[in-house]
């Protein structure tokens, strides 16, 4: 059984080790499976390392992006090998497959410059009709307010109309003293009761 050390070694142990013998590579050069702890790690606890949670998370995206990248650039190299392993296969096949993937490139942008046409009128005809209808709004909110204004005038003027009928009855130095006998011929007795109705049930006698 042949111990082994380094890369020469375990050549060398393949070369002339018999073929029913079985080579166990060690981990480390230094000492062997089979050695013991040394003394001076016996009933030493390992402890990991710190993880700071934030630091993970940022790993653990930068990682998956990584990922992400490396599998986009293989895909496009085993894409761009592909492809020119099918040119060097076809040839001719394929300058005749890109012609045609031209023509229809041309032919699809054709289409979508006319759909484009297409769509930029019915825009100008939809923004148009927009336009059309915020103006017959505002139109309409002009109207109402002059509406609104104009009845507003209409009450003022009811309400003028009223001041100035009840002002005929008003007390002034010209008619004072009418008023004054008038009072004293046509007493009036405000000293009365009335219930949840509204109804006189209870007045003092005038003396």
């Amino acid at each position: 059984m042949f111990q082994v050390i380094g890369g020469r070694s375990v050549q060398a142990a393949r070369v002339f080790a018999p073929r029913s013998a079985v080579l166990v590579e060690a981990v480390r050069g230094r000492k062997s499976r089979t050695d013991p702890v040394a003394k001076s790690k016996v009933g030493r606890i390992k402890v990991p390392s710190p993880v700071d949670p934030v630091e993970m998370v940022v790993l653990k995206e930068r990682y998956g992006e990584y990922q992400m990248i490396m599998r986009a650039l293989r895909l496009e190299f085993k894409e761009e090998m592909l492809r020119k392993r099918y040119e060097e296969d076809t040839g001719s096949l394929a300058e005749e497959r890109a012609r045609q993937e031209a023509e229809e490139h041309r032919i699809l942008m054709d289409f979508n410059h006319q759909e484009n046409q297409r769509m930029l009128k019915l825009r100008v005809l939809r923004v148009q009709q927009e336009k059309e209808e915020a103006d017959c709004k505002k139109l309409e909110v002009i109207l109402q307010r002059e509406q609104e204004q104009q009845e507003i005038v209409k009450e003022k003027e009811k309400e003028i109309l009223k001041l100035q009928e009840d002002a005929k009855n008003f007390i002034t130095m010209e008619n004072l003293d009418q008023r004054i006998e008038e009072a004293l011929d046509n007493p009036k007795n405000y000293n009365f009761a009335i219930d949840k109705q509204g109804k006189v049930v209870k007045q003092t006698v005038l003396q």
